[in-house]
């Protein structure tokens, strides 16, 4: 395969070591080609979408050392995103606000404050996602001034004026990637407020990309790390 015979970190020519390991013949990286093949097995299966505790079941690495990659390539491709974004800001768009909930709290009054609002980007058939400010610590600050009921009135019109918007509108890019995510995040079952910016990016950069695609950047761009 390709990254067994070109460097990951110029692209020129490997050579093998006496000790099992590869080296590069410009750039002089050395490489282990146990880590080569872990690292690739580990792409492979988050760009399937393979969870860490179905990869760390069926191999020989532990669930918290998968978990730690898989942070690590989320981080990356947040990365890749903003870059990417960089090149395609400049042509047409088209952008809609989106509020995602968990289902399971759908039904509670006071859920909203857990809402994550993000904006959504379409650039010539590229989505790029921006994550607005939390509504979670203006809750206290609605209770305390009584507007609580209020606030969740109006924005309970907005939600159903939004769902009249999405349904009347033809099926476009925003609302397929939307879609998307709403059919994968909840492979997950529950992502902290912390991390959700992680997970919106991870499936942002996987509707852009075929699979092809997304392991090719990831791989390019893991070991220039």
């Amino acid at each position: 395969m390709k990254w067994s015979i070109e460097c990951l970190y110029c692209g020129n020519s490997l050579y093998r070591l006496a000790d099992k390991r590869v080296k590069c013949s410009v750039c002089n990286k050395k490489l282990s080609m146990e880590k080569l093949n872990r690292i690739m097995t580990l792409i492979y299966a988050f760009v399937h979408n393979e969870s860490a505790n179905e990869l760390a079941k069926r191999s020989s690495y532990s669930y918290v050392s998968v978990q730690k990659y898989y942070k690590e390539f989320r981080i990356l491709i947040g990365t890749i995103c903003e870059r990417e974004y960089e090149l395609c800001r400049a042509g047409a768009c088209e952008y809609e606000e989106y509020f995602y909930l968990e289902k399971a709290k759908r039904s509670k009054k006071n859920a909203i404050y857990d809402a994550h609002n993000f904006l959504t980007f379409d650039y010539s058939n590229h989505i790029y996602t921006l994550l607005m400010p939390s509504l979670h610590k203006y809750k206290e600050q609605f209770i305390e001034d009584s507007l609580e009921d209020v606030y969740l009135s109006e924005f309970n019109k907005f939600k159903r004026d939004s769902r009249i918007i999405k349904i009347s509108s033809h099926h476009n890019n925003i609302v397929k990637f939307w879609e998307y995510f709403e059919a994968q995040i909840v492979h997950y079952k529950g992502v902290s407020r912390k991390s959700f910016i992680y997970y919106l990016k991870e499936y942002e950069f996987k509707y852009n990309h075929t699979k092809s695609e997304a392991m090719d950047l990831l791989i390019q761009n893991y070991f220039k790390l």
